[in-house]
Parts: C-alpha cells; sequence; structure tokens
C-alpha cells in the first residue's frame, strides 16, 4: 500500500479529525477558515467548530481577481497564473491562521478548499446545446498542500457537475447534517454575494429537502457601493442605502429576470447579476438620473424581495417556519429590516434569526459545511442514494492533493 493511501486509511479510522475548512466567496471580502474537530460520518456526524477567522483580501488580490472574475471573455494567461497566485496567498493565510490558533501544521489532518469561483455557468445560463453545466473556482490544491504540509481535498463543484448536478449551492448536505429537526420547518438562508438557502421540512425523508440559489445577496449592492467615491468596499452599517428611498418602477425591472420564474433547485451568479444588469434595468424604468442613495435603497429591496418571495413560496403550504440566516448579509441591518417586513406581510407566523441560535456562527458556516464535505469523503461508509435533485454527495467530492 502507497503511504499517502495509509495515511489516508489512518485517518478515516480515527474516533476524530481536525479538518481546516476554506471559503472564498463571490463578495471578494476575504478568506473564511473554519478548524472543525469532526467524528464519524453522515447522519452520525458530530462538528464542533474550535475556532474561526477570517482574514480580509487586500486590495492587490481584489483587483487580480476582478480582472477575470465572472467574465465571458479574459485573459487566459492571467487565468493560468491566478491558478497557482491564489493557492500561494491562501496557503500563506492558512499558515497564519493555524499559528494564530495556537495549533501546528501537524496538528491538522486534512484541509478542504473551496478555491475562487471565477466563473459559473449553467446550462439554463450559456444554452448552449452542446455543453454541459459548468464552473471553474481556482487556487489549485497541489500548490496549498505544498505550502502547508498538510494533504488538501479541493475543487469539489466539479464532481457535483460530472455527476449531473449544477456545482450550486452545494450547502444541503451540510445543512442536513447539522440542522435538520423534528420540531420545526427550518430554511437556512446564506446571503453572501448571491443569497442561496436549504430548506429542511420536519416531517418526510431526504428526498424532500432541496438547496437552491434564489437570487443576488451583496453582489450587485457591493459592486455598485464600488464605484462610488470613498473607496468602500460594501455599504458599512447600510449608511448609503438607508439615506435613499425605493424606486419602484426600477424594483419591478430587477425582478423581471427569468431567472425567478425557474423552478427550485436552480443555480446563478454574478455573471448575471452585476452592475450591467443593474445598468439595463436603470435604462428600462427611466431610472438612470435617480440617486446613488436611490439606487443602493432599492437594491437593498430587491435582495430583500428575491429572498422573501422564495422563502414565501416554500412556506406558504407549512404551518410553521423558522428562518436562519448567515453570511455577509447578515450583517446589513436595513436589508435584515426588509427582510422581516416583507415575511411579516407574506408568513406573519415566520420566525426570522441566525445561526448563533443553533450554536453556529454564522458567518463561518460555509468554511464548516466544505469541511465536513471533505469529512465525507474520507470517512463515509457508503454513498447516500441518488435523488432526482443531485443535491446530496452521492458521489465523493473533493480532489486529494498530497504534499509530496
Amino acid at each position: 500500500m502507497h503511504p499517502h493511501i495509509e495515511k489516508l486509511y489512518k485517518m478515516s479510522s480515527k474516533k476524530s479529525r481536525l479538518i481546516l475548512g476554506l471559503m472564498s466567496g463571490t463578495s471578494l471580502d476575504g478568506l473564511d477558515i473554519a478548524l472543525c474537530e469532526i467524528s464519524d460520518s453522515g447522519t452520525n456526524t458530530v462538528c464542533n467548530l474550535v475556532d474561526f477567522i477570517t482574514i480580509d483580501y487586500c486590495e492587490e488580490y481584489r483587483n487580480k481577481i476582478k480582472t477575470i472574475f465572472a467574465k465571458s471573455e479574459g485573459s487566459i494567461e492571467h487565468v493560468c497564473l491566478l491558478n497557482a497566485w491564489i493557492a500561494h496567498y491562501h496557503a500563506n493565510l492558512v499558515n497564519q491562521a493555524i499559528k494564530g490558533f495556537g495549533y501546528k501544521n501537524s496538528d491538522i489532518d486534512v484541509i478542504a478548499s473551496h478555491g475562487q469561483t471565477i466563473y459559473h455557468s449553467p446550462k439554463e445560463q450559456h444554452q448552449y446545446d452542446d455543453f454541459p453545466n459548468a464552473t471553474l473556482q481556482i487556487g489549485d490544491g497541489d500548490h496549498i498542500a505544498v505550502l502547508t504540509d498538510i494533504i488538501t481535498l479541493s475543487d469539489f463543484r466539479q464532481k457535483h457537475v460530472a455527476a449531473g448536478g449544477q456545482g450550486a449551492p452545494l450547502v444541503m448536505y451540510g445543512d442536513y447534517l447539522l440542522f435538520h429537526s423534528t420540531a420545526e420547518n427550518r430554511i437556512m438562508l446564506n446571503i453572501g454575494g448571491i443569497a442561496n438557502l436549504t430548506h429542511l421540512p420536519s416531517k418526510g425523508d431526504i428526498s424532500q429537502v432541496f438547496s437552491s440559489d434564489i437570487g443576488p445577496g451583496n453582489i450587485i449592492m457591493d459592486a455598485f457601493i464600488q464605484t462610488l467615491p470613498g473607496n468602500l468596499h460594501y455599504d458599512d452599517g447600510a449608511k448609503v442605502a438607508s439615506a435613499g428611498s425605493i424606486h419602484q418602477a426600477l424594483l419591478m425591472e430587477l425582478a423581471s429576470s427569468p431567472f425567478f420564474k425557474q423552478p427550485f433547485p436552480k443555480t446563478t451568479g454574478p455573471e448575471v447579476f452585476n452592475l450591467d444588469y443593474l445598468r439595463t434595468a436603470q435604462q428600462q424604468a427611466e431610472a438612470t438620473d435617480i440617486s446613488n442613495e436611490d439606487v443602493m435603497a432599492t437594491l437593498c429591496d430587491f435582495t430583500a424581495k428575491c429572498i422573501a418571495d422564495s422563502v414565501a413560496t416554500i412556506g406558504q403550504s407549512l404551518p410553521d417556519l423558522s428562518v436562519y440566516v448567515s453570511g455577509g448579509g447578515l450583517h446589513n441591518p436595513l436589508l435584515m429590516r426588509r427582510i422581516q417586513i416583507r415575511l411579516s406581510n407574506k408568513l406573519p407566523h415566520t420566525k426570522l434569526s441566525s445561526t448563533t441560535d443553533l450554536s453556529l456562527n454564522p458567518d463561518a458556516k460555509e468554511a464548516v459545511l466544505f469541511a465536513l464535505l471533505a469529512n465525507e469523503t474520507l470517512c463515509a461508509n457508503a454513498s447516500e442514494p441518488a435523488t432526482e435533485k443531485v443535491n446530496m454527495p452521492q458521489v465523493s467530492m473533493g480532489k486529494v492533493s498530497f504534499p509530496d
């Protein structure tokens, strides 16, 4: 037996494993690093978040990624170079975080690295008959493994696409393992660059659980605020949006995308919801001359509408519903108020809170979920039965990279 395979075998047989989950989303704000102690697998999984940090990206990182991020055309040379450069950048942050957590690299069993999405293109979006669903994340796992001296699992989304899925969202399996309850109907709502949710009904079997993207989260708000004077990366405290008024015609135009008529589950990204999308909507709504504050207020309510409409569609037949929020959008006070107002009008008995109420740091959730996917790849006793929605990892996700 090759020593590498033997090491994986011994790791899978341990009572528990220390897995470092890494998440870098479409907001390009920083690298989420979650140190998890995970025991067992499948529905017996026990996951303890040992420590967590988000290390903010420098402007150099953001600017380099923006040269190719969500662009249908660009430099192949930049993609090639950034694949390695991002891995080096992330590896340095990992080494820094492990030291800050008070551990040594040799204490960590495995890294689960999401990488950096640069383009996401499901078939419903590209509409080329001869091409399947596709997605691309860069930040090569081999480089991370070598530079940290830790076995690294990466590139999780490709197997989901290969098995017939759309590559996103991948949160369902971890959400089910960590948060399913027979006592209440739950929706796990994550508001990152793109907003997604997982529906966890209290009754029924796993086939009734699904995850879906539901529209823009922070992505257009962040993109617009970055065009304004002041060098802002996001609307801190919703100060700009709170000073504006909602432009109803623009709101309706923003909400007219065919994406919103697609059934669950579905996927989207900044390739669709971006500044061009906003500018086209402004032209159609004759709202090109409204104030920046009004644009931000309208974009904020647009995200709230996307979320509330999706939650209402799912919850209309349920006697009760609890929505647990995670992701950067949770820290936008205006957005959370607008979601609450809209839900109160549609589903008055809906409870809205954060995953803090379920004992998980809402900023850490996605990084934790990738650690769980890595644990399943290493330790699951058997594949889950196939489902029509291809949301469960019937196949092992993540490519394995060894340090030597």
